[in-house]
C-alpha cells in the first residue's frame, strides 16, 4: 500500500479518484488517525455513494475507535446501499459484522 505522502501526491493529480481516496482513508485508519479517516471515508462516499467497501471499513474503524452506535448506523446504511446495487457479498459481510455487535 502506498504511503500517505504518495497517496496525497497522486490525489493532487486526481482528487476525485474513488480508489485513491479509499486507500488514503485506510492508511489513516491504520494509523489510528480516526477523525481524519472518518472524513476521508465520507469523501469516498460523497464521490460514490454505492462504494460498499467505504461503509464497511468506516464501520470497522468506528468500532476500533469505540463508537459502536455510529458504527451500527454506518453499517445499516452500507447494507441498504449494497442491497440497492445488488452487491449481496458486501451486504452479507456488513450484516455479519452488525449482527456480531
Amino acid at each position: 500500500m502506498p504511503s500517505l505522502e504518495q497517496l496525497d501526491k497522486l490525489l493532487s493529480k486526481e482528487p476525485d479518484d474513488v480508489f485513491l481516496n479509499f486507500a488514503k482513508a485506510m492508511e489513516l485508519a491504520k494509523g489510528q488517525r480516526f477523525a481524519e479517516a472518518f472524513a476521508q471515508f465520507d469523501r469516498v462516499i460523497a464521490l460514490d455513494a454505492d462504494y460498499a467497501p467505504a461503509f464497511f471499513q468506516k464501520g470497522r474503524t468506528l468500532l476500533q475507535s469505540g463508537d459502536t452506535e455510529t458504527a451500527k448506523s454506518t453499517l445499516r446504511l452500507g447494507i441498504d446501499r449494497a442491497r440497492a446495487t445488488g452487491d449481496s457479498h458486501a451486504a452479507g459481510e456488513m450484516t455479519e459484522l452488525l449482527d456480531s455487535l
